[in-house]
């Protein structure tokens, strides 16, 4: 009977057992930290290793950057323009005018445009004049690009075309940072005010609202005394005697005659 119990008691630990590892098994073991061994120390003692700092954040791309390759192709195309080789008229006349005004705007108002954008390149005020300029720079390359197809020499026309490709994506890719940073400022904006709206309700759930004071009723004013109005009295009158008319002459007082 004893080795009975034994036996039966060894099956169940080996049923429990088994069933225990079919459980454990397939869960990934756990990462051990990163440990090294402390000189000195017995052996086996190890100290956990730090963690590896955060990379930090990459730096914000510059508007300048993305700009000036572009706009120095642009520059060195229309300088290598020889308008003498166009068809004269009024159409190489007004082209050779927007070439002078690309080139003065290049050289001396996009300049100052890009050092303020560059200071700030997150904020969409500094950087948004850049755009503005830029597209109306665009808008004069594209009228001398037209200009150029009419009366221009094909190799020419193929290096404003060239020119004017590059500009198309400098600007496009100036767009696309200028619609990020109003993105990233629209969701600042937003998660800030969640932020306080979950302060608010936060102090309105620890800060009891004020008690507001018991009402109490005024006192009562005290009641006035009045004094009676006294009674009108009747006049006292005599009854007259019965059978006998009343008297309403006046009997005359005797008057006392002194003793001798």
């Amino acid at each position: 009977m004893q080795i009975s119990h034994v036996v039966i008691s060894v099956t169940v630990c080996s049923f429990l057992c088994a069933a225990l590892a079919a459980q454990t098994e397939g869960v990934p073991p756990k990462a051990a930290p990163a440990t090294s061994e402390v000189p000195g120390a017995p052996a086996g003692v190890t100290t956990a290793q730090p963690a590896a700092p955060a990379a930090a954040p990459a730096p914000p791309v510059l508007p300048s950057n993305l700009l000036v390759p572009s706009l120095n192709h642009l520059q060195e195309t229309l300088n290598a323009l020889k308008l003498d080789k166009w068809k004269r008229g009024t159409v190489r006349d007004e082209a050779g005018d927007n070439v002078n005004e690309v080139l003065k705007d290049v050289k001396s108002t996009l300049p100052d445009l890009m050092k303020t954008a560059d200071s700030g390149p997150e904020a969409v005020s500094k950087t948004l004049p850049l755009s503005r300029n830029l597209g109306a720079l665009y808008d004069v390359m594209l009228r001398v690009y037209e200009a150029s197809r009419v009366v221009a020499p094909a190799d020419q026309v193929s290096e404003i075309q060239q020119a004017l490709g590059g500009l198309k994506t400098a600007r496009l890719a100036l767009d696309d940072r200028l619609q990020q940073s109003a993105d990233a400022a629209e969701k600042q904006v937003s998660d800030l005010q969640v932020t306080v709206q979950k302060q608010a309700l936060a102090m309105h759930a620890v800060v009891p609202a004020p008690t507001p004071p018991a009402c109490v009723p005024p006192a009562p004013k005290p009641a006035v005394k009045r004094k009676p109005k006294p009674k009108p009295v009747a006049p006292a009158t005599k009854p007259p005697a019965t059978g006998a008319p009343a008297s309403t002459t006046a009997v005359p007082a005797t008057t006392a005659r002194p003793s001798s």
